[in-house]
Formats: structure tokens, sequence, C-alpha cells
């Protein structure tokens, strides 16, 4: 839908994927092959490795710098995702919160040491409000709110109530509507199709790598336990659908916190291009 969206604007693609970025990961990811992306250029596919760990900091400063590129030439651009942190990052902007590679390398040890629970209970104890509404499986933000605390002894949750830099373009959010059961019947679809095209052979190369918090992601961590022998392989497979139609739960969630988003009923596709034309001139 993206592509086709991207070819009537004759415009590129951003992708806002936190995973799609890293050349080791293809098949767990559902990156599109260079077939699929059909001669439009695409922005962060392909664009770091796993051993460089993309920040949602550092891909709003760097996709900023695209999107500035290619508005000097082009009305519109297609942002695709993805990952509502990075999409925020770059529609609406960070906070200018601090880090530091000593203090986020110390607390990647102590993950990898201990693992998440006493990161946890220090995030906890420091900043309730945050730990409320965090994904308490998603190591990579336990770590950079605990990396926060660490370096200003301040609460994570303050520090990012400041108001970012205002924007210099106009953001329309579309959304795809799925029927709930269509959608969840879609990703158990895809994960088998996934099984077949070789995921498990993808999690095996990057299993050496697995402390890095790129790795902690759905389809990948599931694997990983059938690789330690905690699990069989068929019950690793039906973890990877459960948690994945989890994780859809947590973004449908996340956009309705727009409620300014058009929702575009799924169909055929010319259908659903012609109304995101149609809003589009309507709102432009």
């Amino acid at each position: 839908m993206s592509i086709a969206v991207a070819k009537h604007f004759n415009t590129s693609i951003i992708s806002a994927d936190s995973r799609q970025f890293y050349k080791e990961l293809s098949i767990g990811t559902a990156k599109p092959s260079v077939e699929e992306q059909d001669g439009v250029t695409h922005y962060f596919i392909d664009s770091h490795s796993i051993k460089d760990e993309v920040t949602s900091y550092q891909f709003e400063e760097e996709a900023m710098k695209v999107l500035q590129e290619e508005l000097e030439s082009k009305d519109v651009v297609v942002l695709v995702g993805g990952s509502g942190m990075f999409i925020d990052a770059l529609c609406i902007g960070l906070d200018n919160i601090p880090n530091s590679a000593e203090v986020k390398l110390q607390i990647q040890k102590e993950l990898e040491e201990n693992g998440l629970e006493p990161l946890l209970v220090e995030l906890m104890e420091s900043d309730p409000e945050y730990y409320e509404q965090v994904d308490k499986s998603n190591a990579m933000r336990i770590e950079r709110a605990i990396e926060v605390i660490r370096l200003t002894g301040e609460k994570f949750s303050d520090l990012r109530k400041q108001k970012p830099s205002p924007r210099p373009f106009k953001v329309h959010r579309i959304v795809l509507n799925h029927d709930r059961e269509v959608l969840y019947n879609r990703i158990n679809l895809r994960v088998d199709l996934m099984m077949k095209a070789g995921l498990l052979e993808e999690a095996q190369s990057v299993q050496n790598q697995r402390h890095l918090s790129s790795l902690n992601t759905v389809g990948y961590k599931e694997l990983f336990t059938y690789l330690d022998g905690h699990s069989t392989l068929e019950e690793a497979v039906e973890k990877i659908k459960q948690n994945t139609r989890r994780y859809a739960k947590r973004q449908l969630t996340w956009l309705r916190r727009h409620p300014e988003s058009q929702w575009i009923n799924h169909g055929a596709e010319n259908d659903m291009l012609n109304a995101v034309i149609n809003y589009f001139e309507k709102n432009q």
C-alpha cells in the first residue's frame, strides 16, 4: 500500500520499523525484498548492523536529515511503521534527554548477567509513573529509562514531559483498519510463512549476539528459548504468534492515541489508494 501511495506521489518511503534497520534481520522482521520495494527508494531498510543499535533519538536525527533533503524536491514523503516511539520521534520530536555510552554499557552488562527483573525493580522504585506505563518486556525502553535516571537523578517520566521542537512539515496519519479476526489470522499465516522461509536458521545465525537489545524481539527470543532446549519448536512458533498478536494490540492502542488519524478499511488496493488520495487532497 505504501508503495502504491509513493508511486502516485512520485516520492520515497522512510521505514520507522525499529528492527528493519538491521542488515542481519530480514525474515523475522518481514523486511521488504528489493523486488517488493518495486523501484521505490526506501530509507532505513538494511541501513545499520545489529552491533550498532539505533535508538529513537538517533532515528529522529538521521531521519530528519533524510526528510529535509527529500522535501527539497518533493511535496510528500511516505513514512511507514511500525514502532510507535520511532514514528513519534520523527513526527512530533523527542525531549532533549541526556545519554551516556558508558552508563548504557554498564546497564547492558547487568541485563546480560542478572536479567531484566532487577532493572524493573529499580525502575519501580525510582519512577513508579513510568513503570506503570512501560511495556515490561521491552528491555530497550527499560534500559533507557534506567540510564536517564542514573545520569540525572530525576524521574524519566518527568523529563519526557518537556515540550519537543516544532516540526517544519505537516503530518497526515493514515491507518489501515483490519477486522480483528482477519488481522490475527494474517499474523498466524505470516509466522508460518516466516518459518518456511528460514526464520529458525536466521535466529541460529545471530544467536551468539542475543545479548543485544535489537534481538530482544518477537520471533527471535522465542526461538532462542527453543534452541536453549526450554521449549519444543511447536511451542516456540505458537508463542511467536501469540506475542505478535499482543504486539498488534499495543500498536492499535498507540494508534488510537492520535484521534486525528484517518482510518481506512482494508480492502482492494485501488479502493484504499483512492481513499488515501481523497483524504490527502481534502486535508493538505
